[in-house]
């Protein structure tokens, strides 16, 4: 049978058990059909590049399929029914990715990342006051003082 990796994004509105619940709900379909679902993956809560009918994040779900093509369409025939779907993608593939997914992998890396601890110094944070600059003020020199700075205060005494 022909292998599919499957890709769906449900409402951000959505709780994480209603995802997994339509996650359950799609499996029992291919199933249902022949099919199997030999891998699934929740990639959790994420920020969209763009606007998707009023939603900026969505939880995105993985699912490796291997079955017929009719499985295929019918779980899309369902995914454009069902209202907590936003968007949906499937591939045919020669062969499943063993292992997690490249997604997971980067979830994996960047946690590794936090992982380091805090930086030091931060936005500017290693620099020192500025009082190595002396009034330097590039090709201008150094300031004068204002004539009229003395004017609006001879004014109010009067």
């Amino acid at each position: 049978m022909p292998l599919y990796e499957h890709v769906f994004l449900a409402r951000q509105d959505a709780s994480a058990q209603q995802v997994e619940e339509l996650t359950t709900q799609i499996t029992g379909v291919i199933e249902g059909l022949g099919g199997k679902v030999t891998k699934t993956e929740s990639w959790g809560l994420r920020s969209l590049t763009y606007r998707m009918n009023k939603n900026r994040k969505a939880h995105f779900v993985l699912l490796n399929i291997d079955g017929p093509a009719a499985v295929v369409s019918e779980i899309e025939r369902q995914e454009r029914i069902n209202e907590d779907v936003i968007r949906y993608l499937t591939v045919r593939v020669d062969e499943h990715e063993e292992g997690p997914s490249a997604m997971m992998r980067k979830a994996d890396r960047d946690r590794e990342r936090d992982d380091r601890g805090p930086r030091e110094g931060g936005f500017r944070g290693d620099r020192e006051g500025r009082g190595d600059r002396d009034g330097f003020r590039g090709d201008r020199g150094p300031r004068r003082p204002r004539e009229d700075a003395d004017a609006p205060a001879a004014a109010v005494e009067e």
